[in-house]
């Protein structure tokens, strides 16, 4: 297997990065802290043995990723701060500044399809990994962990039965196009129309005519399907075309608003689920839960992620505790003494259930435990700056894959936000005390 592409050389006549930048910055200590080989040994394993161009270097893609979840950027923006930034380009490796760029933005994306979630989990296995280094976090807070749930939305329109027929019928209309199938019938203006009179009709409280408009959406989108299915039958290429989608459109058709089981709420994300969490303003959200565990204790460097996973088919969240457990103590290499968790995880699976403490419980609670008890709202503002500052607000990954990386990636990101700001205390304090034994004068 040959070595990974670095093309990057000193140039004789631009002075390295080193000399132009500040080596007491919080991303300078923080890459120094971060154990690249690790994440080279476990990114190196998902890259193919033979012929062909060498991939990118480990830590360019490493460090891409904690930025852009570090600081919340989409891909373009995180492109476009590469190239001016010199402390993320000192960052991910490199000598001299750069001022274009060494990869395609599109990498970011076929990394993450290769990656997957267990080899990015190494990210969030070596945040933990430098926190106990630097003292952010004992190993006594690795042993009481608060496990909750959220949901991760996907990034999809507000599903209604109006508008996925209409999708449905647009897609359905432009693959033929695409494909040379010839129908007899497109009804894309007539169902524009129905489906904008169904949101005039339903706003005004006119119902009976909202049917009506809906019933005649149902209609011709029966007919698009009927009419490609006769045009592409006997052609098994078409056949492998035109399959999935119309599979989609037959289920949209035939969905009723209060049928039970799963449901179509997105045509290009057919995995997103309906998820109830008893919210006032959000009844309902659309995308997947999330399983989130961070100390019970309160850490020198804050609350950290100590696992973050995806959890696809709307499980209870009892029924998820067992196996998160499990996948905890894999990542951190140290045994979970007491989980704490809400009402939600009554009923729970963990093997050993004396471990397990849940929110109200009164046997067997002496004062330390209970004094975790009441920090396990701590987890709360954890989620909501994944959400808000981490990227977890809105998936716009694709497929469940894109999902589970994201998650992960969020925590990630998170920690290594957390180190950033401990780095920088740690450096003000270390000067602080430098300033004060200064100033004292000396005694002769």
């Amino acid at each position: 297997m040959s070595h990974p592409r670095d093309d990057r050389q000193d140039d004789l006549f631009r002075p390295s990065l080193e000399k132009i930048i500040n080596l007491r910055h919080p991303l300078v200590r923080l890459a120094a802290e971060i154990d690249w080989d690790f994440l080279a040994r476990r990114f190196s394993s998902v890259c193919r043995l033979g012929p062909g161009q060498p991939p990118l270097p480990t830590r360019l893609v490493a460090g891409l990723f904690i930025l852009k979840h570090m600081h919340n950027l989409s891909d373009e923006a995180l492109c476009d701060r590469w190239v001016e930034n010199p402390y993320f380009q000192y960052f991910c490796g490199e000598v001299v500044f750069r001022h274009d760029l060494p990869f395609d933005r599109s990498s970011l994306t076929r990394w993450r399809q290769r990656l997957g979630e267990e080899q990015i989990a190494a990210l969030l296995q070596e945040s933990l990994s430098v926190a106990h280094r630097t003292g952010a976090i004992e190993t006594k807070d690795l042993e009481r962990v608060v496990v909750d749930t959220t949901v991760q939305e996907k990034a999809i329109a507000h599903p209604s039965d109006a508008r996925l027929m209409h999708r449905a019928i647009e897609k359905l209309v432009n693959l033929a196009k695409r494909e040379g199938v010839e129908l007899r019938q497109s009804y894309l203006r007539v169902a524009k129309r129905a489906a904008i009179m169904v949101g005039r009709y339903t706003h005004a409280h006119q119902f009976k005519r909202a049917r009506r408009e809906l019933k005649f959406l149902r209609t011709r989108l029966g007919r698009i399907i009927r009419d490609i299915r006769r045009k592409i039958e006997g052609d098994p290429a078409l056949e492998d075309r035109f399959g999935p989608l119309l599979d989609l459109a037959h289920r949209v058709r035939h969905q009723e608003q209060r049928q039970r089981g799963p449901k179509v709420y997105s045509l290009h994300a057919p995995e997103v689920e309906c998820i109830g969490k008893g919210k006032a303003r959000a009844p309902y959200e659309f995308g997947c839960k999330v399983s989130i565990a961070t100390p019970a204790t309160a850490p020198k460097g804050g609350q950290f992620v100590l696992h973050a996973k995806a959890l696809h088919g709307n499980p209870y969240d009892g029924h998820t505790l067992g196996p998160v457990i499990a996948d905890l103590e894999k990542l951190t290499g140290v045994a979970a003494r007491r989980i704490h968790g809400d009402k939600g995880y009554r009923g729970h699976n963990c093997p050993d259930r004396f471990k397990v403490w849940i929110s109200g419980q009164v046997r067997r609670v002496t004062k330390a435990i209970r004094r975790e008890m009441r920090r396990r709202a701590a987890v709360e503002p954890v989620i909501g700056h994944l959400k808000d500052d981490h990227r977890m607000r809105r998936n716009h990954l694709k497929g469940r894959d894109g999902d589970r990386t994201n998650a992960v990636l969020a925590a990630a990101g998170y920690n290594f936000s957390l180190l950033r700001r401990w780095l920088t205390e740690l450096l003000c304090g270390l000067l602080w005390i430098l300033c004060r034994h200064l100033s004292q004068p000396h005694l002769a």
